[in-house]
Parts: C-alpha cells; sequence; structure tokens
C-alpha cells in the first residue's frame, strides 16, 4: 500500500536534467508556515488545510498557512518577545532584519490564511475576535498586498508577539523543482477568543485533526502530504498540549533539510538527509 506522499510525476526528468547540468536550480525564496495548535480531548490538535487541486504547487496536498516572505516584512514594527538577534540566531540567519521578515512573515500569512492573529495592543496582550467587517477589509488589503503588515500593525497600534512563536524545523525545496521555498516552521497556539476560518483562495478544506490522525491518514494513503508536512507533524506527536509543544520547540533542530538526488547504476535515488522514510528509487519503470 502506497502513503500520501506527494511526488509530482516530472521531477525523474528534472532530475536527470540537473545531474546532466541541463538544469540550472531556481533561487529559493524565504518563507514562513506555522502548525498552529489547540488543545483537544487527547492532545494538541493542529490546524491543516488542503490545497486546490488547480494549485500549480503541491495541489491536492495537506498544508499549514503560510507563504512566501514579502520584502516589506522587514520594515520597523512594534516587538515583543525574543530580541531580533536572538530569533537570528536560532533561524540561522546573519542579519536581524531578515529575522524579523521571516516572523512576520508567519504571523501575517497565519493572519491571511486562517483570520489568526498573533499580535495585540501591548507585549503581553493579544487582540480578541478578528471576524469583524473591518478586520476583514484590511485582510484582504495584506493579501492583496495594498497594504504593509508594518502599515496594518500601525493603523490598529499592534505589537508582534513574537513570543507566541516556537521555531520548529528548517526545509528548502529540492533544486530540482521549479518553484523553490526556504521555509521555516514554526508553531503556536491559538489565542483565546480566536477561531479558524478558511481565509486562502489558495484552499478548499481546512480542519482541526490531531497529528497522529493526520500522519496515519498520510500512510494510508488518504492524504498527501509533502515531506515537510508530515515530518513536522510526527515531529508533534510526543506533546500532550498545545503549551508543551511550544516549550518543546527549543530542542528542535534547525539545521535546513534540502533533498539529495544520486545515480546508482541506471537508477536515481531521491532522499532526504535524515528522513530515510521519503527515499524514492526512480528507475526507468518509475519510483518505488
Amino acid at each position: 500500500m502506497s502513503n500520501g506522499q506527494w511526488y509530482p510525476p516530472e521531477w525523474p526528468d528534472r532530475i536527470r536534467a540537473l545531474a546532466a547540468g541541463e538544469l540550472t536550480p531556481v533561487v529559493p525564496r524565504r518563507a514562513a508556515t506555522v502548525l498552529l495548535l489547540r488543545d483537544g480531548d487527547t492532545g494538541p490538535d493542529v490546524h491543516m488545510l488542503r490545497r486546490r487541486t488547480s494549485m500549480a504547487f503541491a495541489g491536492g496536498a495537506y498544508a499549514y498557512p503560510g507563504g512566501g516572505v514579502d520584502p516589506r516584512d522587514e520594515h520597523p514594527v512594534r516587538w515583543a518577545g525574543p530580541s531580533r538577534e536572538t530569533w537570528a540566531a536560532r533561524l540561522g540567519l546573519d542579519d536581524p532584519a531578515q529575522a524579523q521578515a521571516v516572523v512576520c512573515a508567519a504571523v501575517r500569512e497565519t493572519y491571511e490564511e486562517a483570520g489568526v492573529l498573533l499580535a495585540g495592543e501591548t507585549g503581553d496582550a493579544v487582540v480578541g475576535d478578528t471576524t469583524g467587517e473591518d478586520w476583514e477589509r484590511d485582510r484582504q488589503a495584506l493579501v492583496a498586498r495594498e497594504l504593509s503588515f508594518a502599515e496594518f500593525l500601525d493603523r490598529r497600534g499592534l505589537v508582534v508577539r513574537s513570543d507566541l512563536l516556537g521555531a520548529w524545523a528548517r526545509w528548502i525545496t529540492p533544486e530540482f523543482e521549479q518553484r523553490r521555498y526556504d521555509t521555516w516552521f514554526f508553531v503556536a497556539a491559538l489565542p483565546a477568543g480566536q477561531r479558524t476560518r478558511n481565509a486562502s483562495t489558495e484552499a478548499d478544506r481546512t480542519v482541526w485533526i490531531r497529528p497522529a490522525e493526520a500522519a496515519a491518514g498520510y500512510d494510508r494513503g488518504e492524504l498527501t502530504m509533502m515531506p515537510p508536512t508530515i515530518s513536522t507533524l510526527r515531529a508533534l506527536e510526543p506533546y500532550g498540549t498545545a503549551a508543551e509543544a511550544l516549550a518543546g520547540a527549543r530542542e528542535q533542530e534547525m539545521a535546513p533539510v534540502l533533498a539529495q538526488a544520486r545515480l546508482e547504476g541506471d537508477a536515481l535515488v531521491l532522499s532526504w538527509p535524515g528522513h530515510e522514510e521519503f527515499t524514492k528509487i526512480i528507475s526507468t519503470g518509475g519510483a518505488r
């Protein structure tokens, strides 16, 4: 029985082209995504969305709210939590401004795609209900890039609550993929008074689900996921509460994971270092 590992049919040809020097890797774009958690009866549930099958990248796959860094995410914002320098060290970045941009992208994308905002009027507060019409207008303006995240925060007098996020993992899209991202994964607990909704035009379904249940669906081939998604999902399983997962983020390995492809005889072997379950052997007959 095959699992739900996302595997585009064009990958073998692109891997061969890369190995032959016929393909120049695209520079990955920085991105951020958030594993949003809430406590359930048997442990934390995670908020996931299913990408529309019409999407050019990972259509039909389950993922978390997230997206690319906007250059304006570096613009000055009010900040609470670990310093930008501390975040730069944790994220493996040399420039604190770039670290701010990644964290702000995580907060902004979670608001754009799930309607949840990790910000407050002070460094120890979080906004409540964000479902009003005025909030929705601002959210749509952010999505359309008519409004920068810094402008949005300033307009509402809000502080970014970076302390509500925990860095969880970092994965880089393989060099042979047409659309590449250098993605930081974060965990965060759903703030009291807020609720998620499917605010993304890229998703046709959202769900709160136990990590173990989602992983079982992947193992049965019922839920399609990219390797970073199922890997970060499995890493949640040991934790009994959202708070425990957030505390455990401090122990998570943040070295970037990048797929490697090598030639063994007349077959290509695709692997993700440290993640043997995703290894694919690609022959003239296809992957196995």
